[in-house]
């Protein structure tokens, strides 16, 4: 259990808690989306995933290091990588978003389908009328008027700047603090 009273004390431990929380809140809302929504990601979509698959487990690292290994340094290396990461997805998340705003060109190969693989001739047919083309520059739900691509932008920036919020702090002194 985590004492709650450290958070005041390590800034690491605080901005670790802080991304890992937000991280998987948003991610398992993306998931949320898709199973139980309905939406189809497009290909970008789901490339912007792959920053939080990747970044997500070195935010816990950094979280291990700050309370259970008390180890300052790593723990601020750990959310240093971590920001760099999540600076990826920002920067795709931007990039989407302003595709959908007409700002500037949005991908020519982007699209994703929700049909499965043809199995037989007399198949095609039906199988090519069930497939869909997911844009990656038309925003399929928008909220205060943002797409998912905004808000996934959006979050990720606050990721990006708790992450070097944390990296950037000096780590506590005394190994309690830790």
């Amino acid at each position: 259990m985590i004492d709650y009273r450290l958070l005041l004390k390590n800034p690491q431990l605080t901005a670790a808690l802080f991304v890992l929380a937000l991280g998987l809140a948003s991610i398992a809302s993306a998931w949320g989306f898709q199973l139980i929504g309905g939406y189809i990601p497009c290909k970008l979509c789901l490339e912007q995933r792959l920053s939080y698959y990747a970044g997500l487990p070195i935010a816990l690292l950094a979280l291990i290091a700050a309370y259970w290994i008390g180890s300052g340094w790593l723990a601020r290396l750990g959310l240093l990588l971590f920001a760099l990461v999540m600076a990826h997805s920002l920067y795709l998340g931007t990039y989407q978003a302003g595709a959908e705003w007409g700002f500037w060109e949005g991908p020519t190969d982007c699209g994703a389908t929700n049909a499965g693989a043809t199995t037989s001739a007399a198949d095609l047919l039906s199988q090519i009328k069930k497939i869909k083309i997911v844009s990656c520059t038309e925003a399929s739900w928008r909220m205060f008027g943002l797409s998912f691509a905004g808000w996934n932008a959006a979050i990720c920036a606050a990721l990006v700047i708790a992450g070097l919020w944390g990296a950037a702090m000096p780590a506590p002194k005394n190994k309690t603090a830790e």
